[in-house]
C-alpha cells in the first residue's frame, strides 16, 4: 500500500480473476493467502469456490480490521480464517495444522498458495517455501516481473535463482501486470508466476550447495567453480563433468536443471 509494510494493492478485477483461475481450486481446497491487504483476492477466490477454505495471514493489524469488518458485511466470512502476523513465519506453522490425505507424499494436495509478495521479501518467501517439508500442490504469485523473469529463465539465461526455485518448482509467467494497476502505484511492473510443484529424488542439501558453488562468480568457466570447490584431481573433476554432459568450460548460465542435479550426485 503505501503502508509502512509495501503492499501495492491490485485493484484490476480481470488479473484478480486470472490469479483465482490459475489456482485450479476444486471442492476440499484449502488456499493460504499471503498479505490479504484490503481483501480484493479474497474476494475473487470465494467467488471462484463458496466452499473454499481461506487462510489469510496478515501482518498489518489496521488491514485486518478493515478486512474483517468487509468479508464480514459481504458475507463472505464463512471458512475464512485470519491470522495476524508475518507469513514468513506462519506459513510452515499452518500447514503443519493442514491434513494431508497422501501419508506417504510430500505434497499436500488440496493445499495451493498466493498473494501479491511485497518486492523485499520475495527472495526469503521463495527460499521459505522451496525449503517446506511438506508443500502445497500449487502457488501462484504476483511479484516483480523482472524477478518472475530471473525465476522462470532458461540456458543461457540460468541463474541461482532459477536453478533454485526450478529444483522443487516448474514456474512459469502466465501474465503481465502494468504498475498502473496497483493502488498505490509502484515503480516497477508485476508478473503472475505460477509453480507447478514437483518433487526430486536428488538429496536438497547437496544440490543447493552445489548451485552456491556454481553461480558464485558466474562470468568463470563451470570448470573453474566447479574443481576449485572440490577436493579432487584436475582430471577426476573433468571426468565427472563429461559425465554429466557437460563442457567444462561452458559458463554456469548454459547449464540445465537436470545436467546440475547429475552432477550433484
Amino acid at each position: 500500500m503505501g503502508t509502512r509494510l509495501g503492499q501495492n494493492f491490485l485493484m484490476n478485477k480481470a488479473k484478480l480473476r486470472k490469479i483465482a483461475d490459475a489456482l485450479e481450486l476444486k471442492k476440499g481446497d484449502t488456499v493460504i493467502e499471503i498479505g490479504p491487504g484490503r481483501g480484493e483476492l479474497t474476494k475473487e477466490l470465494r467467488i471462484k469456490n463458496k466452499e473454499l477454505r481461506i487462510i489469510a495471514i496478515e501482518k498489518d493489524a489496521e488491514l485486518i480490521k478493515n478486512l474483517e469488518f468487509r468479508i464480514k458485511d459481504l458475507g463472505l466470512d464463512k471458512n475464512i480464517e485470519i491470522i495476524e502476523g508475518d507469513a514468513l513465519k506462519e506459513i510452515k506453522n499452518q500447514i503443519s495444522k493442514i491434513k494431508n490425505t497422501d501419508k506417504k507424499s510430500k505434497i499436500v494436495e488440496n493445499l495451493k498458495i498466493t498473494g501479491n509478495i511485497p518486492y523485499y521479501i520475495t527472495g526469503y518467501l521463495l527460499r521459505i517455501l522451496g525449503e517446506l517439508e511438506l508443500k502445497p500442490s500449487l502457488i501462484v504469485l504476483t511479484i516483480q516481473k523482472e524477478v518472475a523473469q530471473r525465476i522462470t529463465a532458461k540456458p543461457p539465461k540460468m541463474n541461482l535463482l532459477a536453478a533454485s526455485a526450478q529444483f522443487w518448482a516448474e514456474p512459469k509467467i502466465i501474465g503481465y501486470i502494468p504498475k498502473k494497476d496497483f493502488r498505490p502505484v509502484p515503480k516497477v511492473d508485476s508478473a503472475i508466476i505460477k509453480f507447478n510443484i514437483k518433487t526430486s529424488n536428488v538429496q536438497k542439501l547437496k544440490y543447493y550447495k552445489l548451485i552456491k558453488i556454481l553461480f558464485k562468480q558466474p562470468r568463470k568457466t563451470i570448470f573453474n567453480n566447479f574443481c576449485g570447490a572440490r577436493n579432487m584431481s584436475v582430471d577426476k573433476c573433468r571426468e565427472k563433468l563429461l559425465k554429466a554432459g557437460i563442457d567444462p568450460s561452458d559458463r554456469p548460465q548454459n547449464l540445465n536443471i537436470e545436467q546440475i542435479k547429475k552432477l550433484s550426485i
